[in-house]
């Protein structure tokens, strides 16, 4: 337990308790794995959703809230027992690109305030690019690819660049040609 308390967890969609309040899900962990006081507890939850941007949603439920809120209530939990790493599992799915992109400066305002390694799996190259200092790829259960996001960008491996653009490689559309 004590090195799981070092890790924090952003799940796809957020998982909050639909039961619990705000400020319910992010004590969860604290309440949970520590013996602070309530007076603590809340003093942290106050920061964690100040630090998310989300100060004044305590009270509410998550369906209360919209996509993207609930995705940095969430987050704000992760990061509510001061974790070493974060680990994020498809961070922005289901968000627009604004709101992606909120999600995306929060994971880099954690990195350089709380000093929190982050490993992101996604498939959003752009939020991929913003975010690492390292970028793995795996296909078929293999690294293909280990290095910066910029020697990602400038790769010559087919597989590589059809990923890094959208697109489809001529294998995947061959079956579209198969009379049905």
């Amino acid at each position: 337990m004590p090195i799981r308390t070092q890790f924090g967890f952003l799940f796809q969609m957020g998982a909050l308790f639909d039961s619990m309040t705000v400020e319910q899900n992010v004590a969860f962990p604290l309440v949970e794995h520590t013996t602070k006081t309530r007076e603590e507890i809340d003093q942290i939850v106050d920061q964690r959703l100040a630090m998310v941007g989300l100060p004044d949603t305590r009270k509410r439920l998550p369906a209360q809230l919209s996509g993207g809120q609930r995705k940095r209530v969430a987050l704000a939990r992760a990061i509510a027992m001061d974790p070493r790493v974060v680990l994020y599992d498809e961070p922005t799915t289901g968000l627009d690109p604004i709101r992606s992109d909120v999600i995306n400066e929060l994971i880099l305002k954690l990195k350089k305030e709380m000093k929190i390694t982050s490993v992101v799996v996604t498939h959003d190259m752009h939020s991929a690019f913003k975010v690492a200092d390292r970028i793995i790829m795996l296909r078929e259960g293999k690294f293909i690819f280990d290095g910066t996001p910029q020697q990602m960008q400038d790769s010559d491996n087919p597989l590589i660049s059809h990923f890094v653009r959208g697109e489809a490689e001529e294998e995947d559309l061959a079956s579209l040609d198969q009379n049905v």
